[in-house]
C-alpha cells in the first residue's frame, strides 16, 4: 500500500517538472517572435577597398622593410667577417688553435781526444715526498728513504710529521737513484724530470771544460768560448692543438725531435791530465804554495794534451767554488818569466849574428847597466863561460852580456816580433794580451834590455809563454795553443774542425835545434836535474822569478818554474811547470817545479810510447 502511494508522489512530481519546463520553453519562443533581429547593413566594394586595402599594403610593406633591412645588415656583417675582418680573424684563430714548441735538445756532450766522456746532458730529477699519501708510517719510510738520499734518518721523520705534503727531497736526483726508488714502489714519492749537465771527472778537467749555469749556458771554460758548437741547432715549431689542448702529433714536422750525435773532442789527454794535477798538487801541499799549473803542448801543432791548474774547482758543484777559479789564470793572469826566457833571448842573440855559440863571457857575479848593479842569484859568480853555460848555470851577468851586443832598437823588434805587448790567440776563453813597455821608454834607458834578457821588466801568461818555447821545439815556428780538436760523430767521423792561424816562422830550424842542444846541458849538468829521466834527452829551463809589486818586488815571493822539452834529439813536447810563492828553504824552479815536470813527462813517454834514445842506466 505505501509502496503504491510512493509511486504516485513521483509521478505526480515528475509531471509538474514537465509542466514547468514547457511553459519556459514558450516564453522564450514568444520573446524571439516579438524581439527584432540587427542585421549589419550592407557594405559596397568601393568601401571595402577603401577600409580594409591600405591597412594591409602597409603591414607588408613593413615586413618587407624589415625583411630587407635584415639581409641587407646580414650581408654587411658578412662582408665584414669575411672581407675586411677576415685575414685578422683567421690569424687569431690559428693562434688558438696551434701552438709554437721548441723541444728540448741537449747539449753537445764534451769528450777527450780517446773519447772519454768530459761533460754531457743527463736525466735528473726533482723529489718530493707526500707523507699524507704513504701506505707506511714516517718512521718506516724515513728509514727506507735515508740510506738511499744520503740523509739522516730522524731528520726525515721530523719532516714528515711536520709537512703532510710538497716535501723537497732532493733537487738533483740521479737517474740510477730515481730508478733505485722507483723499484721499492713506495706511495707518496713524486719525480720530476729535468735535464742537467754532468762532468764524470769532477774537478780533472775543470779549467779546461768550464761549466754551465741554471739556464744552460756556458760560463767558463770550452763550455763558454765553444757555446755555438755544443749548442744543437733547434728549430721553433708549430703543432696543432685539439679542442682540449693537447697536442695533435698526426700534424708535427717528420723528424723534428730527432737531433745529430756530434760530440766536442778536446785535444786533452784526461791520463796525462790525472798525472799531471796529482803531481802538482804533491809539490804545492809540500811547500804550501798559492797557486800552480802543468802545461803540455804538443809544438807541431799547437794542440794542449794536458792544462792542470790547482786550486780547482767541481763543476758539478759550482755554486760553491770561489768565483776566482772559473778564470784559468793560465790565459788571464800576467807574469814575470824570469830565467824560463832566456833560451828565447839567446836564439834571438843567435839568429840575429850577435853571437856565436862557442863566444866565451866573464863573469864576475855582478855587471853595471847605467844606475842599477844586477847580480847572479845567491851571490854566484861563475867566471869564463860559453853561452851554453850561461843557460846551464841560468846566468844574470852573461845575459846581459849577450843582449848588450844587439841594439836596442833591433831587440825590441825581435821582441815584438814573438808576440809581446800583442793579442794572444787561443780558444780558451778570457785570454789577455802580454805587456810591453813602449819602444820610446824601452830605448830610453838601457836597464829595460838589460833586465829583459833574463826575464824581467815585461809580462805575460804562462800559455804564451809554452808557445814562444814551442818555436824552439818545431823548428822556429810559432803555433796557435788550443784545446778544440774537432766535432765527431759517434762512428769517429769529423764534420768540423777549427781553422787556425797559420804557423808563423820565427826562428830558422838550425838556430832553435843549437838552443835545444844547450837547454840540454841544463838538465844534463846545470839547475834542471831533478827532471832527468833514464835513457832519455831531455832539454829544459829552470826559472826563478821575483813577483812584481807596486814600486817594485814583493820581498821573498817568487814564481819557480821550469821549462821541459822532449825528446831533445827530436824535439816535440814542451812541458812548463810553475809553482807560485811556494814557502820553506831552497825553493827554485829545479827543486820545486822540475820534479812535477819529469813525473809528467814519464806519464808522456809512456801514454805516447816515445822510445828511449840512449840506453837505460
Amino acid at each position: 500500500m505505501q509502496k503504491r502511494k510512493l509511486r504516485n508522489f513521483r509521478r505526480q512530481q515528475k509531471g509538474s517538472r514537465r509542466a514547468l519546463q514547457g511553459k519556459l520553453a514558450n516564453r522564450t519562443q514568444e520573446q524571439k517572435r516579438t524581439t527584432p533581429v540587427k542585421r549589419p547593413s550592407p557594405v559596397t566594394s568601393d568601401a571595402y577597398h577603401d577600409a580594409v586595402l591600405p591597412k594591409t599594403k602597409s603591414r607588408v610593406l613593413i615586413v618587407w622593410g624589415v625583411l630587407i633591412t635584415a639581409g641587407v645588415g646580414l650581408a654587411f656583417n658578412l662582408y665584414h667577417l669575411q672581407i675586411i675582418s677576415g685575414p685578422k680573424l683567421t690569424q687569431k684563430a690559428r693562434s688558438q688553435q696551434m701552438v709554437n714548441l721548441r723541444p728540448f735538445i741537449p747539449r753537445r756532450p764534451v769528450v777527450d781526444r780517446n773519447n772519454d766522456v768530459l761533460a754531457i746532458d743527463r736525466p735528473v730529477y726533482t723529489l718530493y715526498a707526500h707523507p699524507k699519501l704513504f701506505d707506511k708510517s714516517n718512521e718506516k719510510m724515513a728509514h727506507q728513504l735515508a740510506p738511499i738520499l744520503n740523509q739522516d734518518q730522524s731528520a726525515l721523520e721530523q719532516k714528515f710529521q711536520n709537512q703532510k705534503s710538497g716535501i723537497l727531497l732532493a733537487s738533483a736526483l740521479p737517474e740510477e737513484t730515481a730508478d733505485r726508488l722507483n723499484s721499492m714502489r713506495l706511495n707518496g714519492l713524486e719525480f720530476i724530470q729535468k735535464y742537467s749537465r754532468f762532468y764524470p771527472e769532477q774537478d780533472l778537467v775543470s779549467e779546461v771544460v768550464g761549466y754551465v749555469n741554471i739556464d744552460r749556458r756556458g760560463q767558463a771554460g770550452v763550455e763558454y768560448s765553444q757555446e755555438k758548437l755544443l749548442e744543437r741547432s733547434v728549430q721553433t715549431v708549430r703543432l696543432s692543438r685539439s679542442g682540449n689542448g693537447s697536442l695533435m702529433p698526426n700534424y708535427a714536422p717528420d723528424g723534428f725531435l730527432h737531433f745529430d750525435d756530434l760530440q766536442l773532442q778536446l785535444t786533452i789527454d784526461s791520463r796525462l791530465q790525472r798525472t799531471a794535477r796529482s803531481a802538482l798538487k804533491q809539490q804545492m801541499d809540500k811547500f804550501s804554495a798559492k797557486r800552480g799549473t802543468v802545461i803540455v803542448m804538443d809544438a807541431w801543432d799547437g794542440s794542449l794534451l794536458a792544462l792542470a791548474s790547482q786550486p780547482t774547482y767541481n763543476p758539478n758543484d759550482y755554486s760553491k767554488a770561489d768565483i776566482s777559479l772559473f778564470k784559468n789564470w793560465t790565459v788571464a793572469d800576467l807574469y814575470e818569466p824570469g830565467s824560463t826566457f832566456k833560451p828565447l833571448n839567446v836564439a834571438i842573440a843567435l839568429e840575429t849574428g850577435a853571437i856565436k855559440p862557442e863566444d866565451m863571457f866573464n863573469d864576475p857575479g855582478f855587471i853595471q847597466v847605467a844606475d842599477r848593479t844586477i847580480k847572479d842569484a845567491k851571490g854566484e859568480h861563475f867566471g869564463r863561460i860559453n853561452v851554453g853555460q850561461i843557460l846551464q848555470h841560468s846566468s844574470n851577468v852573461g845575459m846581459v852580456q849577450i843582449i848588450q851586443r844587439l841594439k836596442p832598437s833591433v831587440y825590441y823588434g825581435w821582441l815584438e816580433r814573438l808576440g809581446l805587448g800583442k793579442t794572444f790567440d787561443t780558444d780558451l776563453p778570457f785570454a789577455v794580451s802580454s805587456q810591453l813597455k813602449s819602444q820610446e821608454r824601452f830605448l830610453g834607458s838601457p836597464v829595460e834590455a838589460a833586465t829583459t834578457s833574463f826575464g824581467q821588466g815585461f809580462s805575460l801568461t804562462p800559455m804564451q809563454l809554452v808557445q814562444m818555447i814551442g818555436s824552439l821545439a818545431n823548428g822556429g815556428k810559432l803555433v796557435t795553443p788550443h784545446v778544440v780538436r774537432s766535432l765527431v760523430d759517434t762512428k769517429g767521423q769529423i764534420h768540423y774542425s777549427p781553422t787556425l792561424a797559420a804557423p808563423r816562422q820565427i826562428f830558422s830550424s838550425a838556430i832553435s835545434q843549437k838552443v835545444i842542444e844547450m837547454m840540454e846541458t841544463v838538465v844534463d849538468e846545470g839547475t834542471g836535474k831533478a827532471s832527468q829521466i833514464s835513457g832519455y834527452h831531455i832539454a829544459g829551463k829552470t826559472g826563478t822569478a821575483q813577483i812584481a809589486g807596486r814600486g817594485g818586488y814583493i820581498s821573498g815571493a817568487y814564481i819557480t818554474s821550469f821549462l821541459g822539452i822532449l825528446p831533445a834529439e827530436s824535439p816535440r813536447y814542451v812541458v812548463l811547470a810553475l809553482v807560485d810563492q811556494p814557502k820553506g828553504k831552497n825553493v827554485y824552479g829545479g827543486t820545486v817545479a822540475a820534479p812535477i815536470a819529469k813525473s809528467v813527462m814519464e806519464a808522456l813517454i809512456s801514454i805516447e810510447q816515445i822510445p828511449p834514445s840512449r840506453p837505460m842506466q
